[in-house]
């Protein structure tokens, strides 16, 4: 059974994320930060549907706790899928933003990556199997008033997925980044109104979680072995 970790498993796309890998027959580590009763509400939904997970928490920006919990989970064995979906944002335009909004985004989503990645990446190697898997957004790709800060952590994700599938592609581990544009869940409820959504969206609706669950599941399979090093949007036809 391969095992997965998914950080930012507590929130609603990462919640989808962790059923579905469940469901693909990975042993899923639910991730959370502060919300770590949210994270064993959905191990514990898992385990009952027959699945098997855990859950975790740690602050993906800390990378002293970070290193710890994983080395914990490294005892039973390598992660060999990892989801990097933690991320925040803490939206201003850029004259108004404040020193601690830029900062605290760029160490979730984008430090965030990195300290969760690194630890993980010679026992996945030593298995010559793995799958990483970013969670980007739309706002990387085309930008968004107001998220200068969360825009530039994710194009930042996007440089990094890039050069690490160089580095890994020799090694049986596939790198990609997942760019959602609308994705109806707690980040965006009251943000975009039905009437905005029929304006931005050629498919004139929010994406669903399951949806772009749906997708991770393919990246992390045996059938995207040969996808590597990709930006892969799901947006409705937006960009």
């Amino acid at each position: 059974m391969k095992r997965a970790l998914v950080t930012g498993g507590s929130g609603s796309i990462g919640a989808a994320i962790c059923r579905k890998l469940a469901v693909d027959g990975c042993h899923v580590y639910v991730h959370a930060n502060s919300n770590l009763k949210q994270a064993q509400h959905i191990a514990a939904e898992i385990v009952t549907s027959g699945g098997a997970a855990s859950a975790v928490a740690f602050d993906v920006a800390d990378s002293e706790s970070t290193s710890a919990a994983l080395q914990a989970l490294l005892v039973d064995g390598p992660i060999q899928i990892l989801v990097n979906n933690a991320g925040i944002h803490d939206d201003a335009v850029m004259p108004g933003m404040k020193t601690d909004q830029w900062t605290r985004v760029i160490d979730v989503s984008l430090n965030g990556f990195f300290n969760v990645t690194q630890p993980l990446l010679m026992p996945m190697i030593s298995t010559r199997w793995g799958r990483i898997v970013n969670i980007s957004s739309i706002a990387a790709i085309v930008g968004n008033r107001g998220q200068t800060n969360y825009a530039a952590a994710k194009a930042g994700l996007h440089g990094a997925t890039k050069s690490l599938s160089l580095e890994l592609a020799s090694r049986g581990i596939t790198v990609n980044a997942i760019a959602p544009g609308i994705i109806a869940s707690a980040m965006t409820d009251g943000v975009f109104t039905k009437e905005m959504i029929n304006q931005m969206v050629p498919m004139k609706r929010a994406g669903k979680p399951e949806e772009v669950a749906d997708l991770v599941s393919f990246m992390a399979s045996e059938q995207a072995a040969y996808v590597s090093g990709q930006i892969i949007s799901i947006n409705g036809g937006m960009v």
